[in-house]
C-alpha cells in the first residue's frame, strides 16, 4: 500500500479521498502518539486552515478527533500555513495541524502536522501515525479526560507582530500590489503589509470558499503584472492559497521568481554577515544563473532533492540561513520554521527600502538562463536511469553546453514519467538538446 504522507502532508480530493472520517481518525492518531512520545502533559494542539469549502468540514473532523483522544484544541482560523507553524512554538503547543491544500485547485484539500516547535514531523512519527489510524485498540478518554475546545481572538496579531518585528527597514514610501489568491492571506496580507509601512492595493482578497486560486495567486501571476504597471506600483507579491510562497513583479512588470528572490535575500544577509557560512540551499531545479551569480559573490550553494522538506532538513542539519526553492518556497530558519511567504516578502521590500533600488535593479544581479523541462512518458524508469545510451546523451550534451549550461534528468515520484530539464544561454539551444535528450529517453524505455 502506498504511504498515506506525502512530501507536504496528506492531500486528495476533498470528501472523496480526503473524506472526514479520514480527517477525524488521522488527527485522533496524531494526538495519541503525541500522548504516548510525552505523557507529562496534556496535549495541546493548533488548528487553522484555508478558506476552501471543504476547510470547514475537515476542520471540524481534525478537531473532534484530537479532542476524543484527549487533546486540547487551539482554532485559529483561517491563517497562512507558516502562521500556524509560527503559532505552535508561540503558544507552547505539541501539535499544529494546517488544513489546505496549497497552490491545488478548490475541490482539493490537504493536512499537514507539525511538531513541537512548528517544525514538521519526522517520516518516523508520521509512520507511528498512519499505523495508528485504525484506533480500534485505543482506550478513549471520558468525563474530563475529553479535550476541549477553545479559539484565540489574537491569532492574527501575534503573527503580523512576530513577521513586523522580523522586518530590518520600515516599508514607508513602497507601494505594493498583493494578489492574496483569494486564499490563506486574504485578510493577513494586506494588514500586515500596511503595518510595516507600505502602501497596499489588494487583488483577489474576496474569497467565498470556492474561488481560491482560480486564475489567480503565484501560478497565475498575469493580473498582478498588469496591475502593477497600472498603478505604477514599485512592485507585486502573489501568494499561493495558504501563502508558504511568494513570487515578485517589478515596476515594469516583469516576474521574479524564487531563484532571484534568494539571490537578492543572500547578498543582502551576506552583507550584514547573517549568511552562515556564506551558503545559499537550494533544490536541483534551481536555475544555473542563481549558482553563477552566488559563485561571483563568493556564495555556495547548497543543492537538495526537490522539495521545501529537503531544504528544510539541510538548513536544521547544517546550520544555514537562507534556502528556497524556484516555486518561491523561501524558508529564514531565524525567523520561521518553514516557507513563509510573507516574511519572504517583507525581506525582499526591506532590501528595497534599505537600498533605494527598485526591485528590477536588485533582480538583475542574477541571469536567468532559458530553461527548458520536457516531461517523456516511459514504461520503465529504471531501465532509462540504467541506460548507457542515455548516460551517452547526456553526456555529450553536457560537453556541449560546457560551463554555460546545465542537464538534469529526474524521475518523477508520482508518475510513469521522467523529466528532462536543459539550461543553456539561449532558449533555441535548450529546446533542440531537450528534445533530442527526451528522444533517447523514450526510444529506451
Amino acid at each position: 500500500m502506498a504511504r498515506l504522507f506525502g512530501t507536504d502532508g496528506v492531500r486528495g480530493l476533498a470528501n472523496a479521498e480526503l473524506t472526514p472520517e479520514l480527517a477525524l481518525a488521522l488527527a485522533a492518531s496524531a494526538a495519541r502518539v503525541l500522548a504516548a512520545h510525552d505523557r507529562s502533559h496534556r496535549p495541546v494542539a493548533v488548528v487553522g486552515r484555508d478558506p476552501r469549502a471543504s476547510g470547514e468540514m475537515l476542520e471540524a473532523a481534525v478537531v473532534a478527533g484530537l479532542a476524543s483522544a484527549g487533546a486540547d484544541v487551539l482554532r485559529v482560523g483561517v491563517l497562512p500555513t507558516p502562521a500556524v507553524a509560527y503559532l505552535v512554538g508561540a503558544l507552547e503547543a505539541d501539535l499544529g495541524v494546517m488544513i489546505s491544500a496549497s497552490h491545488n485547485p478548490m475541490p482539493d484539500n490537504g493536512i499537514k502536522l507539525f511538531a513541537a516547535g512548528g517544525h514538521k514531523l519526522p517520516d518516523s512519527i508520521e509512520d507511528e501515525i498512519e499505523a495508528g489510524l485504525n484506533g480500534e485498540a485505543a482506550v478513549r478518554p471520558t468525563g474530563t479526560g475529553v479535550g476541549r475546545v477553545s479559539d484565540v481572538p489574537d491569532a492574527l496579531d501575534r503573527y503580523a507582530d512576530h513577521l513586523v518585528q522580523a522586518t530590518p527597514h520600515p516599508l514607508a514610501g513602497l507601494k505594493l500590489v498583493v494578489d492574496c489568491a483569494n486564499g490563506a492571506s486574504s485578510l493577513a496580507a494586506p494588514e500586515i503589509y500596511r503595518r510595516a509601512g507600505a502602501e497596499v492595493i489588494a487583488l483577489y482578497a474576496s474569497p467565498d470558499g470556492v474561488n481560491i486560486n482560480e486564475h489567480c495567486g503565484s501560478n497565475h501571476p498575469e493580473a498582478l503584472r498588469a496591475a502593477v504597471v497600472e498603478h505604477g506600483a514599485d512592485l507585486g507579491i502573489a501568494h499561493d492559497g495558504d501563502a508558504d510562497r511568494c513570487v515578485a513583479v517589478d515596476a515594469a512588470g516583469e516576474l521574479v521568481d524564487g531563484d532571484q528572490i534568494m539571490a537578492v535575500l543572500a547578498l543582502a544577509l551576506s552583507e550584514t554577515g547573517e549568511l552562515a557560512k556564506d551558503t545559499l540551499v537550494a533544490t536541483v531545479m534551481s536555475n544555473l544563473g542563481l549558482h553563477l551569480a552566488m559563485r561571483a559573490h563568493g556564495i555556495t550553494v547548497v543543492t537538495t532533492s526537490v522539495g521545501d522538506r529537503y531544504v528544510l532538513e539541510e538548513l536544521r542539519a547544517s546550520g544555514f540561513a537562507l534556502g528556497g526553492e524556484q516555486s518561491g518556497h523561501v524558508v529564514f530558519p531565524a525567523y520561521a520554521t518553514t516557507g513563509d511567504g510573507l516574511l519572504t516578502a517583507l525581506r525582499l521590500m526591506s532590501r528595497m527600502a534599505a537600498t533605494g533600488k527598485p526591485l528590477g535593479e536588485l533582480a538583475a544581479v542574477m541571469n536567468r538562463l532559458p530553461q527548458v523541462l520536457v516531461n517523456v512518458p516511459v514504461a520503465d524508469k529504471a531501465a532509462v536511469a540504467s541506460s548507457v545510451e542515455v548516460r551517452d546523451a547526456v553526456g555529450a550534451v553536457e560537453a556541449e553546453l560546457g560551463d554555460e549550461g546545465r542537464v538534469l534528468l529526474r524521475p518523477s515520484g508520482t508518475e510513469q514519467l521522467v523529466r528532462v530539464m536543459v539550461e543553456a544561454p539561449a532558449q533555441s539551444t535548450a529546446q533542440e538538446a531537450a528534445d533530442r535528450l527526451a528522444g533517447v529517453v523514450s526510444a529506451v524505455s
